[in-house]
């Protein structure tokens, strides 16, 4: 089928911009890019800001196109390396739009104006017309190459400009050019976090960027230029902190120049590898792109009239699936942190935005694309045995930045070995868990370097002083390690992280009537009222106090039943879910997320199915401002996709399935019999009896024609294939 169609790029492609809200829009790009590639080939219209993916919606100039991009991300993002424009005369020797590195000597720069009107954003292709060099650029993907295609004027003046240093919120550190024919370039980026990257280099990001460039047409001359100056030597060879090449051609009236660019974080030999593995015309790599993402689109297909809806499910899929990326070259190779070159037998991954994926996304993964799950895994599972530490938290070319909190990676391996995804080193796996579950600061001899606190407040009596959020994102962690261990018979160990999942209700204040942070004494700080964020990440007292997913029945009771649901009622009668941000119910931030589902664990499933129809119809919109906030490298797609077949995982770790009404009348997910058990069928088919979008309340279910009692279905019931059918009902929610 040819669902890519349905993918609209341009979705959720605001960055910063001057609102009411202090946060800014979806941050995605609108590049061209594979499920999963690691070239994700964009356009750039600035460099400063937070504008993590190079690319704001609202911006009305590109300054160029890079190679390397971040998705849905904050914190300033990072990567978009070796960034090229093409141009016709002459021009300031800088973009003109970049704010990490301002101006010494021009003015403009080369950038150049465009029209969203010229702009075409496809799975795997994308185009606008440069206005001022009266230019068409078009740009595809294959896995580790990216292919650009300018269309020119008739000119003597017509050129290619190199900037070898950019690099999103910050800049490269050095760059090794060497030019080897008239068609042919390769180079070594390095990137270290001392001049920016991720959290303008808080992140700590380092990595080498290596890349092997061929143009379709030789160029007549050549110009280095540093700090926006010439290099007057005719040379071949060029480093410096601050390199950028000019490359000059004659052109006839369209005449089209592709520049076929293979890349590589390991070295020089990957990149060529990388380059001959996936070399294409542009035009062959393009259809190659479609056939791509079509078949990748098989893994769940869904069935409807509503343009909008389908646009919203594919679109939302596209971007679960772009991370996490391979970040190993064709023949099996990748780079360590260290600087140790190492071959794996699976796909070693980067980009894991744990805080924010395990909640949906990798949820989603496990039931469409487990192998991606395994990966990634066994991807964390290297990095900590590599330096000698929790799994990381948030990853970037094998670098935990440690943003955000808690021990998502432990949530992520705990999770997929519960659902039999477990084609990694478990004896190492659940070493490193054990470790980080028990405060150890010591592993094998060696410093370990633990996510969890090795102080008295948090390894004895389970909160950490002065930290709602990080206490109750690490008791999950021990919830998980309770399931975990519970799954492999280790009966002494589950006991023990149990108690301390279980301890979340020494948290609760009387007085205020909410879960509150404590000091080392134990005593509760000084909040104000429920929309305080004292000792709250990204959140507010309101919101937190909602995080035990684990045990929600028991939470209402330490709250009282009955104001649990009042409150819980009021949580989402109070907010607006097409805003940015909200003190209420946020969709646009992960502490909210699958707490509609909170109705169905208390026996109020119309409840469950009210609301999460309204944030499906009221957070998701077309056109650039279409996500409510930042999409979080497919967490906030992930919801959607789950949402839309009837689903959220409430609590990782526990394999259960809540249901909603689904969005479409037919939805089938194609499942794995590597991972999943298939035993009545390889598929999993969810039907409705009647149009979900006029009958929008669940009657009654049947798995496989048995009628079901409770609200969720578990993972293995899923996966072992079959149909689910709804019977749906036209109801007013009972209040």
């Amino acid at each position: 089928m040819n669902n890519a169609k349905y993918i609209d790029p341009i979705i959720g492609t605001v960055g910063d911009v001057v609102t009411a809200s202090i946060h800014g829009g979806g941050k995605t790009h609108p590049g061209a890019v594979l499920p999963g590639g690691m070239v994700q080939l964009s356009p750039d219209t600035i460099t400063g800001g937070d504008n993590g993916t190079g690319y704001n919606y609202v911006n009305n100039t590109i300054e160029g196109f890079s190679f390397n991009h971040m998705s849905g991300i904050g914190w300033y993002g990072d990567l978009g390396n070796l960034q090229i424009m093409p141009i016709v005369g002459e021009t300031d020797l800088r973009s003109g739009s970049n704010k990490e590195i301002p101006f010494t000597k021009g003015t403009e720069g080369w950038k150049s104006e465009f029209s969203h009107e010229n702009e075409i954003a496809k799975a795997g292709y994308y185009s606008i017309f440069l206005d001022r060099y009266k230019i068409k650029a078009e740009a595809t993907a294959t896995m580790r190459t990216g292919i650009l295609r300018f269309t020119y004027p008739e000119s003597k003046e017509a050129g290619l400009i190199f900037n070898f240093s950019r690099r999103i919120a910050g800049k490269s550190d050095y760059q090794y050019i060497n030019v080897v024919s008239d068609t042919q370039i390769e180079g070594h980026i390095i990137c270290n976090h001392t001049n920016g990257g991720f959290g303008r280099g808080a992140g700590n990001i380092d990595y080498d960027l290596y890349f092997c460039i061929e143009l379709s047409k030789a160029f007549k001359s050549k110009s280095f230029f540093a700090n926006e100056e010439l290099v007057k030597e005719d040379i071949n060879y060029f480093e410096n902190e601050d390199a950028g090449l000019i490359l000059r051609f004659d052109t006839e009236d369209n005449e089209q120049i592709e520049i076929v660019c293979g890349i590589s974080y390991t070295d020089i030999e990957g990149a060529r590898n990388n380059f001959k593995a996936d070399n294409m015309n542009f035009d062959s790599a393009l259809l190659n792109a479609t056939k791509v993402w079509d078949n990748t689109l098989e893994c769940v297909k869904v069935e409807g009239t509503n343009e909008t809806d389908l646009t919203l499910f594919y679109t939302c899929l596209y971007h679960a699936l772009l991370d996490p990326r391979t970040s190993m070259d064709a023949d099996g190779r990748f780079k360590t942190a260290q600087g140790d070159i190492l071959k794996a037998d699976y796909t070693h991954r980067t980009m894991f935005s744990g805080w924010d994926v395990y909640r949906s996304e990798f949820p989603l993964l496990t039931l469409i694309r487990p192998d991606i799950v395994n990966d990634e895994v066994n991807s964390l599972l290297n990095i900590a045995i590599k330096a000698n530490s929790s799994f990381p938290k948030w990853e970037l070319m094998g670098i935990d930045s440690c943003c955000m909190c808690g021990d998502p990676g432990l949530l992520v391996y705990a999770d997929a070995y519960i659902k039999g995804i477990r084609n990694f080193d478990n004896d190492k796996a659940f070493e490193i868990a054990m470790a980080s579950g028990m405060c150890e600061t010591e592993f094998k001899g060696k410093p370990f370097a633990n996510l969890h606190p090795n102080r008295n407040d948090f390894k004895n009596k389970a909160y950490w002083s002065g930290h709602l959020s990080y206490t109750l994102e690490l008791l999950l962690a021990d919830f998980a390690m309770y399931k975990l261990c519970d799954t492999m018979g280790k009966k002494d160990e589950a006991e023990h992280f149990l108690k301390r999942a279980m301890s979340y209700a020494e948290n609760y204040n009387k007085d205020l009537g909410f879960l509150c942070p404590r000091d080392e004494k134990g005593n509760f700080l000084d909040i104000k009222n429920e929309y305080d964020e004292t000792g709250c990440v990204e959140s507010n007292i309101y919101q937190q106090s909602w995080f035990v997913p684990y045990d929600v029945e028991g939470l209402s009771k330490v709250f009282g039943k009955d104001r649990f649901i009042e409150l819980l009622e009021r949580f989402f009668r109070d907010a607006d879910f097409s805003q940015l941000w909200n003190i209420n119910y946020n969709h646009s931030n992960e502490p909210c997320h699958n707490i509609t589902h909170y109705f169905n664990i208390l026996g109020l499933p119309e409840r469950t199915q009210y609301w999460t129809r309204r944030i499906q119809k009221e957070a998701y919109r077309l056109g650039a401002f279409g996500f409510c906030g930042n999409e979080d490298v497919g967490q906030i797609s992930a919801w959607y996709v789950l949402s839309a077949l009837g689903f959220a995982q409430v609590c990782i770790a526990d394999p259960k399935y809540y249901l909603n009404t689904p969005l479409f009348k037919k939805a089938e997910i194609k499942l794995s019999p590597l991972y999943h058990n298939c035993k009545i069928s390889d598929t999993f088919t969810i039907k409705c009896d009647k149009d979900p979008l006029k009958y929008p309340y669940i009657d009654e279910f049947f798995l496989n024609g048995k009628k079901i009692e409770r609200s969720y279905l578990t993972y293995d019931e899923i996966t072992s294939g079959g149909t689910l059918l709804f019977v749906l009902k036209n109801a007013e929610p009972s209040v």
